[in-house]
């Protein structure tokens, strides 16, 4: 027998389970570089804002690394403030967890800087004399 020079290919057709996971895959690649492009100068000022947080806080000296963080944690009641906002208004369960949850940890980090300043102040503080 002898070959026409033509490959014979056998095409497949895809079941409808087929055809909608690659209409899937391909919507939600569409989706993400979509979001990309629409919020591209945030995503620019996101990523900027990280490499200069990065640069100032390995610039800051050992000494100033406490009451700045300290401070900075108490400035996140801003967070907290934002967080209950937002609570507010929530509709539905799983945004009503996710602002319980910024709320709590917004908490406990404002705890936690004031907690650090006092341990840092007293560090400071003269001790008295013990006569013996």
């Amino acid at each position: 027998m002898k070959s026409s020079g033509r490959r014979r290919t056998e095409h497949r057709t895809l079941n409808t389970d087929e055809r909608d996971l690659k209409s899937n895959k391909l919507n939600t690649m569409e989706g993400i570089l979509d979001f990309i492009y629409t919020y591209r100068q945030e995503i620019f000022l996101v990523i900027l804002s990280v490499f200069l947080g990065i640069e100032v806080i390995s610039n800051v000296p050992a000494i100033l690394h406490t009451p700045l963080m300290s401070g900075a944690n108490a400035i996140h009641g801003v967070v907290i403030i934002g967080a209950i906002i937002v609570m507010g208004h929530a509709e539905g369960v799983l945004a009503l967890v996710f602002g319980f949850l910024a709320v709590l940890l917004g908490t406990l980090n404002v705890v936690g800087g004031f907690v650090v300043t006092d341990r840092m102040l007293d560090m400071f503080k003269k001790k008295p004399d013990v006569k013996k």
